[in-house]
């Protein structure tokens, strides 16, 4: 597909080459962008999709797409099926590698992969949302999170965001990212909690490192995107304009960064769950299926790495 950003071409391009072509179940495959991303990434030879739940509803779907033709397994299952519980067995029994959301709620698609149950969460290991943006005018690709499941994340939970964080942009051979620990200000203050936890976090880190990375907090969003904008300040750090990487301290400003970039700024990106035993990639329905094919080309890449980051089937 050529509708994605040059800084995204590398991941397509590992997605592509790798040996393991991935069988992507798509719990609830009655979304439309969401099966377009899936179809353009099983054209381009790194997905087998796998389409679970309503037979009627995929296959007016399939028909409004014109894609009839395409290759793909259809499981259908009764309307009152758990579809993401449906996809996550077949995936345990070995007959899917990566869950992709399809006509869910988000609420409805996270609880079965958070169930321990269901032996997808790491013990050792919190599930973020990472969500990788192209802005206009930055450089470089802006990893981003949490915007999905974190409300509140305490000092210890932003630490491990940071660390997913670090494991993800390493498909994007960035081996020493730089880490922001977003704030409202750069200058730590008792009335702020998280400036408190994040000048913490980051003198922690100096003493052990939690990951391969130049981690820097708090520190505002002007200075994060800006060089101009720390040497007006006085700021002194050399990564300013030049970060991989923002934890935010809550799902709102999280949340609100992701949406006001890409509908406003005109930002290109897509998202996967990082944490699991299997690859998950997930977006919207409402999103171009870029996102979608984007987010399958970066589970491919990660599935096919030799750092292998899964450990499921």
């Amino acid at each position: 597909m050529d509708y994605f950003e040059k800084e995204f071409a590398g991941i397509v391009e590992k997605a592509k080459a790798g040996k393991k072509v991935m069988r992507v179940a798509v719990a609830g495959a009655d979304a439309e962008n969401i099966l377009k991303g899936v179809f353009d990434a099983q054209e381009d030879g790194f997905v087998e999709p796998i389409l679970i739940g309503n037979e009627a509803k995929i296959m007016a779907v399939i028909e409004r797409l014109g894609m009839t033709e395409r290759d793909y397994v259809l499981q259908p299952v009764p309307d009152d099926t758990n579809v993401v519980q449906f996809a996550i067995e077949m995936i345990k029994a070995g007959s899917a590698d990566c869950l992709v959301r399809g006509n869910t709620q988000t609420r409805d698609f996270l609880m079965p992969v958070l169930n321990r149950a269901n032996h997808l969460v790491r013990e050792d290991e919190l599930v973020t949302h990472v969500v990788f943006l192209k802005v206009p005018e930055y450089e470089k690709v802006m990893a981003i999170s949490d915007v999905t499941l974190l409300i509140n994340p305490p000092a210890d939970a932003r630490v491990e965001v940071a660390k997913n964080m670090v494991k993800a942009l390493s498909v994007f051979e960035i081996t020493t990212p730089n880490i922001a620990l977003l704030s409202l200000v750069e200058t730590p203050s008792f009335q702020m909690r998280d400036t408190v936890e994040d000048q913490t976090i980051v003198r922690n880190h100096k003493m052990r490192p939690i990951a391969d990375c130049n981690l820097v907090g708090p520190i505002s969003y002007d200075l994060i995107v800006s060089k101009e904008a720390a040497r007006l300040k006085n700021y002194d750090c050399p990564y300013c304009g030049e970060f991989d990487g923002i934890v935010v301290p809550n799902l709102m400003s999280g949340n609100l960064l992701v949406k006001v970039l890409q509908r406003n700024a005109k930002a290109t990106g897509f998202g996967i769950l990082v944490g699991c035993n299997i690859p998950i990639a997930i977006s919207g329905r409402s999103d171009p299926p870029e996102q979608t094919y984007l987010s399958l080309a970066t589970c491919s890449a990660m599935l096919n790495s030799e750092k292998h980051y899964y450990k499921g089937k």
